[in-house]
């Protein structure tokens, strides 16, 4: 599945698939515990992971053109909230998902893209590291009740990957 390309002006030029529909997280609506592993260090080569428990709520929103989710979770015993917010363009069939967190208290620019099928791939820019990326999100809901999030940052227009945040979704 590659739903991107770089326009001329070094761009990303997203593609959505034909199966995409305002439904594809309908599937995520609910509570979840979330069993994450993360790389501790990006981008430099990096194989130390570190793991750690979450929660998580999604509702629709906007008669079901879009979702939002809470997650909650501790980092060095301190509370952390993270917000994604999920909007579906009917016209282009293109999710467009963003970020907030208890951090950085601001949305991020968004990662855009779609399901084919059981799988979906959103993509957008970010400076990680010192460098710009490409950053791919990868859903995974070939078992529902078992749902799948990947994360991974391409340093070279999306040649090669570094996958480095895995979360494991179970019913709570």
């Amino acid at each position: 599945m590659r739903a991107f390309s770089i326009s001329s002006d070094g761009k990303l030029a997203i593609t959505a698939s034909e199966t995409s529909s305002k439904y594809d997280f309908d599937y995520l609506i609910g509570k979840w515990n979330i069993r994450n592993r993360t790389l501790k260090e990006h981008l430099t080569g990096s194989d130390e992971w570190e793991e750690f428990d979450a929660i998580h709520e999604l509702r629709p929103v906007l008669l079901g053109l879009g979702n939002f989710d809470i997650f909650h979770t501790e980092f060095d015993g301190k509370p952390f909230e993270g917000l994604t917010v999920r909007l579906f363009n009917p016209q282009t069939r293109l999710w467009t998902i963003y970020w907030a967190d208890s951090n950085a208290v601001k949305l991020d620019g968004g990662k855009v893209g779609s399901f084919d099928g059981d799988e979906g791939e959103f993509f957008g820019s970010e400076v990680v590291a010192g460098k710009d990326v490409i950053v791919k999100f990868h859903w995974d809901k070939r078992d529902p009740k078992a749902p799948i999030y990947s994360r991974a940052f391409s340093a070279d227009a999306g040649r090669t990957w570094e996958w480095n945040w895995y979360s494991n979704f179970s019913r709570r």
